[in-house]
Formats: structure tokens, C-alpha cells, sequence
């Protein structure tokens, strides 16, 4: 069951880092403008995937500990 749980995770992650990057461009678009201080726009794209990163893989943790 680990390395099934490596996959899931891997395959999340990469789910978690095109979301983000889809977030954080209509972020932009609905400001009208991209970020000019690239160091403010890895902030907001870090924010955004640990926010993300927090809900989905504690759910996923939660799905694979109780469906046994």
C-alpha cells in the first residue's frame, strides 16, 4: 500500500502545481495586470499550492486511512 500512496501523492502533486499555476493566472488577469516583482508572484504561487497542498493531501490521507 506505500507505494501506492507514493503514486497518489505524485500524481496530486502534479495535479496541485498546474492548479496553482491556473489560480495564479486568472489571479492576474482579474487584477488586470501580471506581477511585476517576480519574488511577490513565487510568494503568491507558494501560498496558493500550500493552501492547496494542506486540504487536498490531508483529505486524500483521510480517504486512505478509512476506506480499509
Amino acid at each position: 500500500m506505500i507505494r501506492l500512496e507514493v503514486v497518489y501523492y505524485t500524481l496530486i502533486a502534479g495535479g496541485l502545481y498546474f492548479t496553482a499555476d491556473w489560480l495564479l493566472d486568472r489571479f492576474e488577469t482579474s487584477r488586470g495586470e501580471r506581477f511585476q516583482n517576480r519574488g511577490l508572484r513565487s510568494l503568491v504561487f507558494f501560498l496558493i499550492i500550500l493552501v492547496l497542498a494542506f486540504f487536498t493531501f490531508g483529505f486524500v490521507n483521510y480517504f486512505l486511512r478509512y476506506s480499509n
